[in-house]
């Protein structure tokens, strides 16, 4: 099993409250938010947070977002929104990073500041505008540049840039794979499919289900966290849901789509994964008692978490849902059964319906070196309002996506215990429960 330093419990006196969450709608990239930045989209949402809690900006001891692909040229993003921001220029501000689970571990960093009494009031987000993401030069070229640049006389430049290749010239552009393994997300995601039996009208018939609650939850206004952002060369053009959920689709639609990374036999297809998104979310976290001093009234608790990282040359990596979850369930003194909703990131449908697969069964949870069955979720409460396939995946603002909405819908449905789930690049997983 895999092992994590983590602190088994946290404070049952004084528990962290998740005082409200807010999100820009998210929209598939480089479409509304095309010449957005990072620090654009997410200022959007933590200005919004701030105002629509009305808390004292004074009162606010720390900023921490995640980012994956954070820009060149301000990699610090969660200090360029305090900065860019109406928020005091003194809030320490920072920026972490663990793939798809970033703004869930910067909601985690926000805990334990809050734990340890470095912090009264948090703000935890993230943000991913894959609109922004850049190709890179090549080595050589960077270095002849450099070399060029520091050049004397033309002649000097001249010979910088002879050394150069035509190969050289080539740029990168931006791409989700593995360093170390050189693999995609969606090739890891084929081998988890053709290793665990998920088909591929299983995996469209979750895409359709997905889709369907996303557009339904929309319609019935359960998505209140989701904010109006004005876009467009005037800021005229008014963006108030997300722009990729498809309430029409159906699995007779998706399956003429050919398959994206095993184009002869594999499974996935555009349609059954994620997108490629810009968005940006954030959450207020405080004390129990805090809150209650400033007149709020959280929307849930945070009870436990726990992150786990994978031996990727022996295990999938997009298992951590499998490592992660019986960790935080372990920590929070309950089982899956006691879960009233439960979230989990969708990467992909194989991905969620492989997990969901293992998680069931005791041989092969025993397999992995767990010690039986998590358990059997009923699906009439798991990704209730959809998930990262129809609403979008900003790779940094996911976590706290979840967090907000989770925390949201056990508030309306005044449910007790809520779990979500993360997988995310290089082996990580991350998971959480919530509490009423």
């Amino acid at each position: 099993m895999a092992k994590s330093s983590q602190p088994t419990t946290l404070d049952n006196d004084d528990p962290i409250a998740i005082v409200d969450g807010v999100r820009t709608p998210f929209a598939k990239a480089w479409t509304h938010y095309k010449d957005w930045t990072h620090a654009d989209l997410g200022r959007q949402a933590v200005v919004e947070l701030v105002n629509r809690t009305e808390i004292d900006t004074e009162q606010i001891d720390e900023l921490i977002f995640g980012c994956v692909a954070a820009p060149m040229n301000g990699p610090n993003v969660g200090r360029e929104i305090v900065l860019r921001s109406q928020l005091p220029k003194h809030i320490p501000a920072t920026t972490v990073q663990m793939y798809c689970a970033s703004s869930a571990y910067a909601a985690v960093q926000g805990v334990n500041a809050l734990l340890a009494g470095t912090s009264q009031v948090v703000i935890a987000g993230g943000v991913e505008a894959m609109s922004a993401a850049r190709a890179r030069f090549s080595l050589p070229l960077t270095h002849a540049l450099q070399e060029a640049a520091s050049a004397r006389s033309i002649q000097d430049r001249v010979n910088a840039l002879r050394k150069l290749k035509a190969a050289d010239l080539k740029p990168q552009t931006p791409a989700i794979e593995e360093p170390t393994t050189g693999l995609s997300m969606g090739e890891s995601a084929e081998e988890m499919a053709k290793q665990y039996g998920i088909s591929r009208q299983a995996q469209d018939e979750y895409t359709e289900m997905s889709h369907h609650r996303a557009a339904a939850a929309f319609e019935e206004g359960r998505f209140p966290e989701v904010m109006t952002v004005l876009t467009g060369d005037e800021y005229d053009t008014p963006v108030d849901r997300d722009t990729m959920i498809r309430p029409d689709t159906s699995t007779e639609k998706m399956a003429g789509l050919r398959p994206v990374f095993d184009k002869r036999h594999g499974t996935i297809t555009a349609a059954n994964a994620s997108p490629l998104t810009d968005g940006a979310s954030a959450v207020m976290l405080m004390r129990q008692s805090t809150a209650k001093k400033m007149g709020l009234t959280p929307l849930a608790f945070i009870r436990s978490y726990a992150q786990v990282g994978l031996d990727i040359e022996q295990h999938n990596l997009l298992l951590g849902p499998t490592f992660a979850t019986p960790l935080a369930l372990e920590r929070a003194g309950a089982t899956l059964d006691d879960m009233d909703l439960v979230e989990m990131h969708e990467a992909f449908a194989a991905q969620v319906l492989a997990n969901l697969e293992i998680w069931k069964s005791d041989q092969l949870c025993q397999s992995l070196g767990l010690d039986e069955a998590i358990g059997e979720v009923d699906m009439e409460t798991f990704n209730i309002n959809g998930g990262s396939i129809p609403i979008g995946h900003p790779f940094g603002a996911t976590g706290t996506r979840m967090i907000a909405q989770l925390a949201g819908e056990m508030d309306r449905r005044d449910e007790n215990l809520g779990l979500l789930t993360m997988c995310a690049a290089g082996g990580l997983g991350l998971s959480m429960v919530l509490e009423r």
